[in-house]
């Protein structure tokens, strides 16, 4: 039997993305986003307000860096998400980490994030159901400490998902199967 749930943002597992940007001074600015998702091949896309302190960087910077969050730094990704850049903007430095400028584009990588997507402003859509920030791909940079024989292993990232049903992280670490391979079994 199915049962009405009252939730209509009910997709999981939603990523939790660190956006990254430079302020107008030249400190370092992080967001916890969990709207986010590749649009198409090689580009992201941001599901955030004008009102947010990054989306202002990232139009004035013409560039972001988005990390995903790890286990290990589920703390400090909650504290971005609760604490905004407008009101206290020293943020980034209250949480402890540290930054690196990216290699190609006009933003900070999150040091201790393990994986970090480098990317250019494309454009922002906004209205009722504009997508937001839309960003192309330029570089994509991991700690070695998640690469086996030169090769990114997710299950290294030790990534973590926000269920919007409970308001819960989660940790997506194993792999299951092989993508466009366990299909074919039921192919005739």
């Amino acid at each position: 039997m199915r049962v009405k749930v009252n939730n209509s943002d009910g997709i999981f597992p939603m990523p939790v993305l660190m956006i990254a940007t430079y302020n107008e001074d030249g400190s370092v600015n992080v967001m916890n986003a969990a709207w986010g998702s590749m649009q198409a091949r090689g580009h992201v896309v941001l599901k955030l307000t004008e009102t947010h302190k990054t989306v202002e960087n990232i139009k004035a910077r013409g560039a972001f860096t988005v990390s995903i969050a790890d286990a290990a730094h589920m703390v400090e990704a909650d504290y971005f998400g609760i604490e905004s850049g407008n009101d206290v903007p020293d943020k980034f430095e209250r949480s402890g980490m540290t930054a690196s400028k990216a290699e190609r584009v006009d933003a900070p990588i999150i040091n201790e994030f393990p994986l970090c997507l480098e990317c250019e402003f494309i454009e922002y859509q906004g209205g009722e159901y504009g997508c937001g920030v839309i960003g192309k791909v330029v570089n994509v940079t991991a700690d070695d400490s998640v690469l086996v024989n030169g090769q990114l292993d997710m299950s290294l990232v030790n990534a973590i998902a926000f269920d919007t049903y409970t308001h819960g992280y989660y940790k997506v670490t194993e792999r299951v199967g092989e993508a466009f391979q366990e299909g074919l079994k039921l192919k005739k």
